[in-house]
């Protein structure tokens, strides 16, 4: 990495504080970069290396977020503009597929399935990313008050209210731990690793006749978001519990899926009435 760039990084990481995760994203999109001072040519180039590896337009738009802001900071007239996006419908689970991971009772002996399903509880009632989840110690969880002290992007702290019921699942799990200690964590008391919670969460949708969701971790928030705005929620409050800097964001689980058209065409049909 050049001087330029790990200049850039350190001012970034001590003047603005960015997170550690941050850094890793800017040294990852600076890797696509042959200069620290590329011409229009060198960053188109840039753009169709990164398509040629296979990359989608989406994780091509996230390191040409990082591109454009350190072009800023260095002063270049230069700006990579950004591919379109395919807009997906977003992935979530079905209703039914809802109760079976809700009426699921692990048994009392296994402390492995009960850690599991209470990390999947807390994923549907609180639409809270899987780093969010991990990361929380038994401090971060005011019982009495039924709220969560999470640490999201940008080690930004927001409070997110939990149901009783959930509440009833974590005063059975929480007992004995000291504040901080992390709820889920290994037999060694070490944060969980994404890609094995990606895994159990598979197996065990597959062991209740689940099909997974593309992004299945991810699926769990999209899933609360659109039941909470189904069932009457704000726009601008779901944009609080899912600690989104913009309501843009937000919006983007407005868009009603294709069961709620159904059920609003059978309402509305001619031919029907």
């Amino acid at each position: 990495m050049s001087d330029k760039f790990s200049q850039f990084i350190k001012e970034r990481q001590y003047l603005q504080n960015v997170s550690p995760a941050t850094v890793e994203w800017y040294k990852y999109s600076f890797k696509w970069l042959r200069t620290d001072n590329p011409s229009e040519h060198e960053l188109k180039d840039a753009v169709m290396r990164m398509r040629e590896k296979g990359l989608k337009a989406t994780a091509c738009n996230s390191a040409i977020r990082a591109i454009n802001t350190y072009l800023k900071w260095s002063g270049s007239r230069h700006r990579v503009l950004y591919l379109k996006e395919e807009q997906r419908a977003l992935p979530t689970f079905s209703l039914p597929d809802v109760k079976k991971l809700l009426t699921y009772r692990p048994k009392a002996t296994n402390l492995y399935q009960r850690r599991l399903h209470l990390l999947i509880l807390v994923l549907l009632d609180t639409s809270c990313r899987i780093d969010e989840v991990l990361t929380l110690t038994t401090a971060d969880c005011d019982q009495h008050n039924m709220l969560f002290t999470m640490t999201g992007k940008g080690r930004k702290q927001r409070k997110i209210p939990f149901s009783f019921e959930l509440r009833r699942h974590l005063c059975r799990s929480l007992g004995g731990l000291q504040p901080e200690q992390l709820i889920f964590a290994t037999r060694y008391g070490k944060k969980l690793c994404r890609r094995n919670v990606l895994r159990d969460v598979k197996l065990d949708c597959r062991r209740l006749a689940i099909a997974p969701p593309e992004r299945t971790l991810h699926a769990f928030r999209h899933t609360f978001a659109v039941n909470y705005l189904r069932r009457g929620g704000s726009v601008f409050h779901l944009q609080k519990v899912l600690g989104h800097s913009s309501l843009e964001m937000t919006r983007r689980y407005a868009n009603p899926l294709t069961e709620d058209l159904q059920a609003m065409h059978q309402k509305i049909s001619l031919l029907a009435a």
